[in-house]
């Protein structure tokens, strides 16, 4: 028994996303499926994968039975590439080849014969010497040999030569030649098979997914991955697997420098938790979350506000307004505020983004704003709660701070959180609240939940003014907070007075 197996040549695929789904790439010198519905991303991928090759100074050839030379060097063209160096085998060669009347206004792909077909490509391949073949695509090698016995065939005979040859090949099959169905004589075929997939949601662009069905005697990352074409190519987002990454880091209390607020915490949140923040619209949120970030840029730490719902023009306004200047510590490059746009994201695409931010800038606070835009603007996710999850389950392990605000679907009422499982998302909760007293609105803050260790039972008043948060004293007076209509019956000397420049 052999204990130390014969080290793998992987082919990258040059799609960085992808290799890392693969865990390096594919293995060399093997037969892999491409699969998916037309405009699903499969050209795109193949041809990727020749440039990676060519980089590398491999030999590569490209084999179209569906498309023109002049269509690929257009598709190269809108991204960027320049494809002219990149040897090409046509139909259209095969038809010169095979002595059809030249003068004929249309050739049919069953005109040709396969086998004559297959020779002068394998004529081209001992010509060329590849160490990469891509096929684009089956369908037209289905029409050509009319025959599903003589299609698997000539696919046999493709891999024995390839294999022979240690040639990577890459099929390409935009499953129309078999109802829309996958070929599972097809897959039992091929070393591996990678799918594509494309959906229209509702409102907004289209999403793209991938997986990989199958990689014989190679570990990869199953399931589903997120991803997008942008100029450039093909942009993968592996799924985010939070049990492969770990920091370790002290569990220490992060201040807010408001000591008030602190003693809610038991001395502030702990890093590596997350805490979410709710309430009805205008109580207080954001405000609370700047307060945290603009403490940990005084700190000299990195922090991050991914924006869903209020431009970043507005809230650095606001900021200033309240007294915190976070334009100074976005101009040092403590403070990244990323405006995400609800309509073009995806689950595993934000991952990416914050794993990046993560790793590549040393951020050491994230906040969301919100969580409801966030959930909002992914409506066709079932498992959206299981990646939000696995994306604070990796944030905490890299001892990073996280803060998700979330309002209240009313102003008034039950105590209502988008019908998340609050305790099962965040570490501890801040629950905020209007209350009345004397035909004022007031606020309330409270903590209803701290999984990181004891917390305040008790209710403050916060207040909002042109120099930032206050928190009141410790409130004993209080009925109904968590129905949402709270009832203050105590004394008006326990509450906050307005600042000597506060508009009364």
């Amino acid at each position: 028994m052999n204990l130390h197996p014969e080290k793998i040549d992987l082919a990258s695929t040059g799609i960085e996303g992808l290799d890392a789904v693969l865990k390096g790439g594919l293995p060399a010198g093997r037969f892999y499926l491409l699969e998916g519905a037309p405009g699903s991303g499969k050209t795109t991928v193949a041809t990727q994968f020749l440039i990676e090759g060519l980089a590398k100074g491999e030999k590569v050839l490209y084999v179209t039975l569906s498309e023109t030379a002049e269509e690929l060097y257009a598709v190269g063209e809108s991204h960027g590439w320049n494809l002219e160096a990149m040897p090409l085998f046509e139909l259209a060669q095969a038809d010169v080849a095979l002595s059809f009347d030249r003068e004929q206004s249309i050739l049919h792909p069953w005109e040709v014969e396969l086998s004559e077909t297959i020779k002068l490509i394998t004529d081209k391949v001992e010509q060329i010497k590849p160490s990469r073949v891509v096929f684009d695509s089956l369908s037209e090698m289905r029409l050509l040999a009319q025959d599903s016995l003589r299609y698997r065939r000539q696919l046999l005979m493709l891999k024995q030569h390839f294999a022979s040859k240690k040639i990577t090949v890459l099929l390409v099959d935009d499953m129309t030649g078999n109802a829309g169905e996958r070929d599972v004589h097809l897959h039992s075929l091929c070393h591996g098979v990678i799918t594509l997939e494309r959906k229209t949601l509702e409102f907004g662009g289209a999403t793209r997914r991938l997986q990989v069905q199958k990689l014989r005697g190679v570990d990869f990352n199953a399931g589903f991955h997120d991803f997008a074409i942008k100029k450039g190519g093909v942009v993968v987002h592996a799924r985010l697997i939070a049990s492969k990454f770990h920091t370790p880091f002290v569990g220490e209390p992060v201040g807010s420098g408001i000591d008030e607020l602190d003693k809610l915490l038991d001395g502030g949140m702990l890093r590596g938790t997350t805490t979410l923040i709710t309430g009805p619209s205008g109580s207080g949120k954001t405000n609370i979350a700047l307060q945290y970030v603009a403490e940990a840029c005084k700190r000299g730490e990195r922090a991050v506000i991914y924006e869903f719902d209020e431009r970043i023009g507005t809230l650095l306004t606001r900021s200033k307004l309240l007294g915190f200047d976070l334009q100074q510590y976005i101009d040092s490059d403590q403070l990244h505020i990323r405006q995400m746009d609800p309509a073009e994201i995806t689950p595993g695409e934000f991952a990416c983004i914050v794993k990046k931010e993560v790793e590549e800038c040393d951020v050491k606070m994230i906040v969301v704003d919100s969580l409801a835009g966030y959930i909002s603007s992914m409506p066709q996710e079932k498992q959206l709660l299981l990646q939000i999850h696995e994306m604070l389950s990796y944030l905490n392990q890299q001892g990073i701070v996280t803060l998700l605000i979330n309002p209240q679907q009313s102003l008034v009422g039950t105590m209502s959180v988008t019908g998340l499982n609050v305790s099962y998302v965040a570490d501890a909760v801040i629950l905020l609240r209007f209350f009345e007293f004397e035909g004022r609105i007031r606020k309330a803050i409270s903590i209803i939940k701290n999984r990181g260790g004891s917390h305040e039972d008790t209710i403050r008043e916060l207040r909002v003014d042109s120099q930032g948060l206050r928190v009141g004293e410790v409130l004993d007076k209080f009925k109904g907070v968590l129905t949402g209509v709270p009832d203050y019956t105590g004394k008006s000397d326990q509450l906050l007075e307005p600042r000597t420049d506060e508009p009364q």
